[in-house]
């Protein structure tokens, strides 16, 4: 099987100039076959404030109402992609941004109100394997935007679901490699080391004492999800060593 790396960058390194060049250098050296997948949650949440919308998050997870798709769509899918896609182009690399609704690439289904109403928020359902290999192997770099689809609208989906769902789709085709790449070392015990592996028992108890929290919870959860469903491995640190 050929090898295809995904990287889904976040955190502070989207919003600042400076260290989104170096990764997007690093990014652009790796050689071989493979897709970003980038955040951008901060600049959501600064344009929200500029509009006076109220930011509500659940364990990392962004409660998405009308006004908050609209706010998303604009950072995620325009903005933030299109500055990456002009980057990577600058450097010589062909890349193509996409959201959930490109090629059908990402759908999902809006997830029904519990206990807590998250609004339009997509769990993601599939991943268009087939369509997302024919680009790569046309020599194309896909950026994805967190954004899924349901066949109608624009759902705001976790930019760290994202990248486990298209990793394990592409499992069944490719040696696959899931790397979530932000601004720390790694996911920190409390007296701020890095953990160096993490299993579904670990991650259990480090959940329970308040060891990870916010939006490391979804990335471990995502990171385990997509080992169990095919992906080689996955890396969680910064993106010095990601580079």
């Amino acid at each position: 099987m050929k090898k295809l790396e995904i990287v889904k960058v976040g955190g502070a390194v989207v919003e600042d100039t400076a260290a989104l060049s170096v990764f997007l250098d690093g990014f652009c050296a790796s050689q071989g076959l493979k897709i970003l997948v980038h955040g951008g949650g901060r600049s959501a949440t600064a344009l929200a404030g500029k509009l006076g919308l109220e930011v509500k998050m659940v364990e990392g997870r962004r409660i998405t109402d009308a006004s908050m798709l609209e706010v998303v769509t604009m950072v995620y899918g325009g903005l933030v992609n299109k500055n990456i896609v002009a980057q990577l182009q600058a450097r010589g690399v062909d890349a193509l941004g996409l959201t959930g609704a490109d090629l059908a690439s990402v759908r999902a289904v809006k997830r029904p109100a519990g206990e807590i109403d998250y609004g339009f928020v997509g769990d993601v359902t599939g991943v268009a394997a087939d369509s997302i290999a024919k680009l790569l192997e046309d020599g194309i770099v896909p950026v994805f935007a967190p954004l899924s689809f349901d066949g109608t609208t624009l759902l705001n989906t976790n930019a760290d679901t994202i990248a486990a769902s298209i990793a394990s789709a592409m499992a069944g085709s490719y040696e696959v490699s899931l790397r979530y790449c932000f601004e720390k070392e790694g996911v920190l015990d409390t007296e701020g080391r890095v953990i160096p592996r993490i299993n579904a028992a670990a991650f259990a108890r480090m959940k329970s004492c308040g060891t990870v929290s916010g939006g490391m919870i979804p990335k471990i959860e995502n990171a385990l999800a997509s080992i169990s469903e095919g992906v080689n491995e996955v890396y969680i640190g910064s993106t010095l060593i990601c580079a």
